[in-house]
């Protein structure tokens, strides 16, 4: 018996793959249009996002994309405040990582109740033991 297995036969041609060299493609320039150098700065800060149908989402702005849609991180949402008479308003509820369809967003704004930024750079005016700090 003879083993003829990989041998090209008479009348047929040997295919060879040859891989092509990856070229090192140019990075796609950034868009530095206002709209995304806007877009751009606002990354990972606090974003309060007002709906069409009355409730605001806060939360970490990730990404957005073509259509508007919101990614945003840590989110809570606020529901309207209704009018029960007693000046209750319901507690705000922690949803965490969120998808908002561009089509549902009213207003986008920068949270500035989140927290103070000057607040945040302001040092410590006396040391603080461990003891003080349990």
């Amino acid at each position: 018996m003879s083993d003829t297995a990989g041998v090209p036969v008479e009348g047929e041609s040997e295919e060879v793959c040859e891989q092509e060299p990856l070229d090192d493609k140019p990075p796609k320039p950034l868009n530095m249009s206002f709209g995304a150098v806007k877009l751009r700065s606002w990354l990972n800060k606090s974003l309060r996002i007002q709906m069409f149908d009355g409730r605001v989402l806060v939360g970490v702005f990730l990404c957005t994309d073509r259509d508007a849609n919101v990614i945003l991180g840590s989110c809570t949402e606020y529901l309207p405040a209704e009018n029960t008479g007693d000046g209750t308003a319901e507690e705000p509820r922690m949803l965490g990582l969120v998808m908002v369809p561009g089509k549902h967003i009213q207003s986008v704004s920068i949270d500035q109740n989140q927290y103070n930024s000057s607040d945040l750079c302001t040092p410590l005016t006396k040391d603080v033991s461990p003891e003080e700090v349990t």
